[in-house]
C-alpha cells in the first residue's frame, strides 16, 4: 500500500490537534500583563504540548520518510498513536485550568506515556514489514532515547500525585532531550 494517504491523514490530525489546544485561551477583557497573568499556567501548559506535538509531527515525518510500504498493522499502529495524541488538548487544558494540581499532571503523564509506546509499537510494525536490516531498523537502532524517554515519564506519573512539580520538571526533561534534532533516520537518507 501507499503510504501518501497514512502521511496525509496524521499530518491533518496533527495540525487540528494544535489548533484544538489554542482554542482554549479566551482573550483577556484587559490590555495589561496583569489581564494575561490569570492564563499563564494554560499558556506554559500549551508551549510545553506544542513541542510534544511537534517532536512527534518530526519523528514521523522523519519515520514515513524512511517507509517504503504500508500495511493493516502500521496503518492500525499509526491511529493508535493519533488516538494517544488526540488526547493532548484535554490533558493539557486540565492542566493549565488546575494551576498543575496532583492529578491532571498524572493524567497529562498517562497520556505521554501512551503516545511514546504507541510510537514505539509503530516502529516496530514498520520494522517488522521493512526488515531487520532496513535502513529504518539500523537508524533507530537500540532506540536509547525512546527508552529513556519511557522510564522518565514512569518515574514523572510515579511522582506526579505526591509532588507534581518533579513530574513536571521530568516532562520537561523529556522534551528537552527530543527538542535536540534526531538524527537517527536523517542521517542513515541522502535527503
Amino acid at each position: 500500500m501507499n503510504k501518501n494517504r497514512l502521511e496525509a491523514f496524521s499530518d491533518g490530525v496533527l495540525a487540528i490537534i494544535i489548533t484544538i489546544m489554542v482554542l482554549e485561551f479566551n482573550v483577556p477583557e484587559g490590555n495589561t500583563f496583569e489581564d494575561i497573568k490569570p492564563l499563564l499556567p494554560k499558556i506554559l501548559g500549551y508551549i510545553l504540548s506544542f513541542i510534544y506535538v511537534a517532536i512527534y509531527w518530526n519523528n514521523h515525518h522523519h519515520l514515513m520518510h524512511a517507509v517504503q510500504k504500508v500495511n493493516g498493522k502500521i496503518l492500525w499502529a499509526n491511529m493508535h498513536l493519533l488516538f494517544w495524541l488526540s488526547l493532548i488538548p484535554f490533558a493539557t487544558a486540565w492542566l493549565g485550568e488546575s494551576e498543575f494540581d496532583a492529578f491532571p499532571m498524572f493524567l497529562y503523564g498517562l497520556v505521554l506515556l501512551g503516545s511514546a509506546l504507541a510510537y514505539f509499537i509503530l516502529q516496530y510494525n514498520i520494522i517488522k514489514i521493512e526488515g531487520k536490516e532496513s535502513v529504518i531498523a539500523n537508524a533507530i537502532g537500540k532506540d536509547r532515547k525512546g527508552k529513556i524517554s519511557t522510564l522518565l515519564y514512569i518515574i514523572a506519573i510515579c511522582f506526579a500525585m505526591y509532588k507534581p512539580i518533579i513530574a513536571g520538571v521530568l516532562y520537561i526533561a523529556v522534551a528537552l532531550i527530543w527538542l535536540v534534532p534526531d538524527k537517527r533516520i536523517e542521517n542513515n537518507f541522502k535527503l
